[in-house]
């Protein structure tokens, strides 16, 4: 079997060298993969309708509404989204005294903090 050499005259023959150190896999490169989409692995849909119905119902609301709700949410222990949302969902405008149960059930569905 002859063998390769390199310029240098070394033999190149390990590929049946079990001690032979491995070539490097990468060459420091950026990665591969995408960075994860926001609208998920299956596809666009109508994620784009979405997010602009969302924003225009969430931040392109007028100031003094905006405050209003803001205040008013913070009073009932809510976020300003989970009392907007409230709004929206149901139409109606929460209040401390006569929805409290459905209050306490908004805060059950939060994710968990650390």
């Amino acid at each position: 079997m002859l063998k390769d050499q390199t310029l240098d005259g070394q033999d190149t023959d390990d590929r049946n060298d079990p001690e032979a150190p491995a070539a490097p896999l990468s060459n420091g490169g950026p990665p591969l993969n995408d960075s994860p989409r926001p609208w998920g692995d299956n596809g666009i849909g109508n994620y784009f309708e979405w997010k602009a119905a969302s924003e225009k119902a969430f931040n392109d609301v007028p100031y003094d509404i905006a405050v209003m709700r803001a205040r008013r949410a913070e009073a009932m222990g809510l976020t300003y989204r989970e009392y907007t949302l409230e709004i929206l969902e149901r139409g109606r405008y929460l209040s401390a005294d006569a929805d409290a149960e459905r209050i306490a059930e908004i805060k059950r569905r939060r994710p968990i903090r650390y």
